[in-house]
């Protein structure tokens, strides 16, 4: 019987990109119905709610989520979709694996696994404005909050998740040096999980010098784990060391739901061109075919992609081709065939 997950076209590129996936996604066998909901700009401007009622119901409902990109302003205007979603699932693992596909860049053969911790941190979203002598937004401070409980569960996925996968060595990246309350929790919470998986090689760093080490020697990390919002750096950085977001895909799971989505931005200036990347939320689909117990079906679609990218006879624009996304899919659909 097929599984119904609640999709999320999203905005500007959104709809295209989650086009071109569901239609892979079909012509590789996946036993699915969708359930197509409306959030982000769009929703705001169609229901005038940026995550109608309708949209979490499904969610609950289906408790798996395909998500294409939303536009979250920046300053003011409304909290982050892809946040406040996390945060009603308790999605607390963001799952940021990167791999080498488009040759010929820096890097070759990079296969890297990011684990960021996703409800705490300074993403939590605690902060005010102080007033000073008459000015009510003289200043404004953020609270980083890391609990043990948090910080403990993120590290034994983390873990668990390197077992699993035949992974060797599992690297936490953290700023315990300078935030000793908070960072110093993380660390010493990892000296205590990393003594249930002895046979994974286990080490921290310090955020700034991983930065530089994943510039210089890449290929020295296997799994990496991390605060919220040092991840949400890295991550991107290690987008960057396979050819950008546009090949980036993402996980966020909890105990009994998850979500996933293309990282990568709207894209506004390119929305109806018919010309955008759908490689990432493809990428994305197939970390949750895995999580449906349908690794058999992801494999095909990851082989399709190495096959249509590296014999480099279809490329959307961004990968030096002229193809548009639909073209794109359909040399996909004949890879499957």
């Amino acid at each position: 019987m097929p599984r119904t997950i609640t999709v999320i076209p999203g905005d500007g590129i959104g709809p295209e990109v989650t086009e071109a996936t569901l239609a892979v996604m079909n012509a590789a066998g996946a036993e699915l119905e969708y359930d197509t909901q409306l959030a982000g700009l769009t929703a705001l401007k169609e229901v005038r709610n940026p995550l109608p009622k309708a949209t979490l119901d499904s969610a609950e409902r289906n408790r798996v989520i395909l998500k294409g990109p939303l536009t979250t302003p920046s300053g003011s205007g409304f909290r982050s979709i892809n946040v406040e979603i996390r945060k009603t699932f308790d999605l607390y693992a963001n799952v940021r694996p990167v791999r080498t596909i488009l040759e010929g860049g820096r890097y070759k053969d990079i296969d890297l696994v990011l684990i960021r911790e996703n409800t705490e941190g300074l993403y939590v979203g605690v902060e005010h404005y102080i007033g000073i002598r008459g000015d009510p937004r003289a200043a404004a401070e953020s609270v980083m909050i890391v609990t043990r409980f948090g910080a403990e569960r993120i590290l034994r996925y983390a873990f668990e998740y390197a077992r699993s996968r035949g992974r060797k060595k599992v690297t936490l990246a953290h700023k315990a040096n300078i935030l000793k309350y908070t960072q110093g929790l993380f660390l010493e919470e990892a000296g205590e999980v990393a003594k249930d998986f002895p046979e994974i090689e286990s080490e921290d760093r310090i955020i700034d010098a991983t930065a530089m080490q994943l510039v210089l020697d890449p290929h020295r990390f296997d799994v990496l784990v991390m605060e919220n919002m040092f991840g949400d750096i890295l991550s991107d950085l290690m987008a960057g060391l396979v050819g950008g977001l546009g090949f980036a895909p993402a996980g966020n799971i909890g105990t009994d739901a998850a979500m996933f989505e293309a990282v990568h931005g709207s894209a506004p200036d390119i929305a109806g061109q018919g010309v955008a990347n759908p490689t990432a939320l493809l990428l994305s689909a197939c970390l949750m075919l895995e999580h449906l117990d349908d690794a058999p079906t992801a494999q095909r679609i990851r082989d399709a992609i190495d096959t249509v990218i590296r014999k480099a006879e279809v490329r959307t624009p961004d990968m030096g081709g002229t193809a548009s996304t639909a073209q794109y899919a359909q040399a996909l659909v004949r890879a499957l065939e």
